[in-house]
């Protein structure tokens, strides 16, 4: 087994060692104090159910997981892109996140007296940015795009905008435009199937050691995209139904690819609901000029709904915000305020629970004494 001092040897900063190379930096390194008796330092590059694929430098293994980790939480289990500290072929420890691109998990479980909960769903950790790809063809939606800028500045992590299948329009400027009305300050890239300097472009975002997760709709060109970067076929790509305009799931795993470049990219499924975290930030960083607006509102608690001297509406009316901006503002607001509020429900329900459970230990003391 490797002593932490050998640890200490394998990541030195000032060398671009085969850690660093994968997104290895003083962060991570300084978790490793008090560490000893475990080998290496890995990078999860995908998981398959009960099986973890770790790398380092180019050597990629399979490994379980170590039976302490299955007690906690499903967030604190390993996701793509985190790094982890193994016994052989066992992980024992996840270390801390710089970040993690997380959402509601869809549907939720049930509980006592027939609630349903939506637990976080960490979709890939420790990232440098994240790419929104978006189709220019039925896949293209402003109000979708909103909705994952919100999801992306929720985690604190910086959003780029990708708009594939650029060459189906005579002006695909247009999109790009359209796109930078509701992604203030946001890089947006069009990308055609034979566009080499976009792609150019793209790479030149990825340089070694710095890693990006892809998200958007199935059929947006994910995968596609992929393979340019690459250079080469690695992930499958299958067409888009003409009925109706939807993807297919072709890619169905969470994968950590190196690219050329030296940097990654961790592909994703498509995502079909995008059910929000807890974080008012993020709904601030997507919608930076209707909150800007809600300043100048005569009341703090406007609802930019009826109430006069309203700032927010008073931008509308002018055309500086759009309507539909600011529906889609309230929507996803409102959905964040609903689970808040089951949040702190189910917070205070454990609360009454655990003050009656002392409740009844403290009779049933008093029952023995009498």
């Amino acid at each position: 087994m490797e002593s932490s001092s050998n640890l200490n040897m394998l990541s030195n900063e000032g060398s671009f060692s085969p850690l660093n190379q994968l997104g290895w930096s003083s962060f991570f390194q300084e978790q490793l104090t008090g560490k000893s008796g475990e080998q290496p330092p890995a990078r999860v590059s995908g998981v398959r159910k009960n099986i973890y694929l770790v790398k380092r430098g180019d050597e990629e293994i399979q490994a379980t997981l170590a039976g302490k980790l299955f007690h906690g939480s499903d967030t604190n289990l390993p996701a793509v892109g985190d790094w982890v500290l193994l016994r052989e072929s066992v992980i024992t420890t996840v270390l801390f996140r710089k970040n993690a691109l997380s959402r509601k998990a869809s549907g939720g479980r049930s509980g006592k007296n027939g609630e349903t909960y939506l637990g976080d769903q960490v979709i890939a950790a420790n990232l440098d940015t994240v790419f929104i790809v978006c189709g220019l063809d039925r896949d293209f939606n402003l109000r979708r795009i909103e909705r994952y800028l919100t999801m992306v500045y929720n985690c604190g992590i910086e959003p780029v905008v990708i708009l594939t299948k650029a060459d189906i329009h005579q002006n695909p400027s247009d999109f790009v435009n359209a796109v930078e009305t509701v992604a203030c300050g946001v890089s947006v890239y069009p990308v055609s199937a034979n566009d080499n300097d976009a792609i150019f472009q793209l790479a030149n975002l990825l340089p070694q050691g710095r890693t990006a997760a892809l998200i958007g709709s199935s059929g947006a060109g994910k995968s596609t995209l992929i393979n340019r970067l690459s250079g080469k076929e690695i992930r499958a790509t299958g067409s888009v139904g003409t009925r109706v305009g939807k993807g297919k799931h072709i890619t169905t795993t969470r994968d950590l690819i190196v690219l050329p470049s030296g940097g990654m990219v961790i592909d994703n499924p498509g995502i079909r609901e995008i059910a929000l975290t807890l974080d008012d930030e993020g709904t601030e960083s997507a919608f930076p000029d209707i909150e800007a607006s809600a300043r100048l509102c005569r009341f703090k608690d406007c609802s930019h709904t009826h109430e006069p001297d309203c700032g927010v509406l008073e931008a509308v009316s002018c055309g500086e915000i759009s309507l539909n901006r600011l529906k889609n503002y309230q929507k996803i607001k409102s959905e964040l305020n609903y689970f808040l509020q089951r949040e702190n429900e189910g917070a205070a329900r454990v609360e009454r629970e655990r003050w009656k459970g002392v409740s009844q230990k403290i009779k049933s003391i008093r029952k023995r004494r009498n």
